[in-house]
């Protein structure tokens, strides 16, 4: 089935090069009209222009397509707040946002400032909340919205020196679970994409065969389709050099304890049991969790129960 986005509006946040401007390049050669948001800052947040933003615009424009520019901040919930107010002035809705913006400051944790923790945090995971927040009422009205955080194997896996980096980029997934779950009745999808890409936050840390190896073209496939309008929703995807994944957060069968001693020992004893993932479940929302494990402590003891939500 084609993926075409004629008639719809996109907002890119961080789309002045990089993976931002594949992604929003793509979208508007398949039709949608794109909002161009870029800070114009440096790898590290410094700086600010809108020089960026308006050649990815340019670009769009002189190849027949439709898209302005914005240089608000995502820190600033105000900053995106005006952002949606002007595309909705331009084209009067907001079908789907992308929350690409970043920065990176590295430092082992041993010699990192908390300052430049905080900064990290803030772009990532409260940038991604305040765009987020600003298209919510919009796309709850309209009942259709499709919102993709950009998350990082910084995160699911970890990084030497990103412990500010990674720990932004597990709250967005985190953020993207709950969101699907507050807007599954509005038509909302939220879903993320960790991407493994040669940017402007990354390029002059790869050889020469790397970059060419991961082009942000081969990323951003999986990520508009992951806004399309038969995208999934709370599905994680890797893309990068070529190769594109699902991740899964799953947890072990585990051992109910319930009725048998359960002293520091025992789990050490049965350590091996316990982290045993065969079979690896992946529950579908936090509660259902609970619900597994109830039911099991519960027949452990032969008393019935209920679950804990409808």
């Amino acid at each position: 089935m084609t993926v075409s986005f004629n008639g719809q509006v996109a907002i890119v946040t961080g789309a002045g090069g990089g993976l931002g401007r594949a992604h929003a390049l793509l979208l508007a050669q398949r039709g949608a009209a794109v909002v161009i948001n870029d800070f114009g800052g440096a790898r590290d947040g410094g700086g600010g222009n809108t020089e960026a933003a308006e050649a990815v615009v340019r670009e769009i424009t002189e190849a027949g397509g439709r898209a302005i520019a914005n240089s608000g901040n995502v820190v600033s919930a105000a900053d995106m707040e005006a952002l949606v107010a002007e595309t909705m002035a331009a084209f009067g809705r907001v079908d789907m946002l992308i929350n690409n913006a970043g920065i990176l400051r590295d430092k082992s944790f041993a010699k990192i400032t908390m300052e430049d923790f905080r900064q990290v945090v803030d772009v990532h995971l409260m940038g991604s909340a305040n765009a987020s927040k600003a298209v919510w009422g919009v796309m709850r009205d309209q009942g259709y919205g499709r919102i993709l955080m950009t998350s990082s194997t910084s995160g699911s896996y970890g990084n030497f020196g990103q412990a500010n980096y990674g720990a932004a980029k597990m709250g967005v997934l985190g953020l993207m679970n709950v969101l699907h779950a507050e807007g599954a009745r509005y038509g909302i999808h939220v879903n993320a994409i960790l991407p493994t890409a040669a940017t402007r936050m990354t390029g002059d840390m790869m050889s020469q065969d790397m970059l060419d190896l991961l082009s942000p073209d081969l990323v951003a496939p999986a990520a508009v389709w992951l806004v399309s309008r038969d995208a999934p929703s709370r599905t994680a995807l890797l893309a990068g050099a070529g190769t594109v994944a699902r991740l899964a957060i799953v947890e072990s069968e585990g051992i109910c304890f319930t009725g048998q001693n359960m002293a520091p020992e025992d789990i050490g004893a049965r350590f091996a049991e316990i982290a045993a993932l065969d079979p690896a479940l992946e529950p579908a929302a936090g509660l259902e969790h609970v619900d597994r494990i109830l039911a099991r402590a519960r027949a452990a003891l032969g008393i019935s129960g209920t679950r804990t939500h409808g």
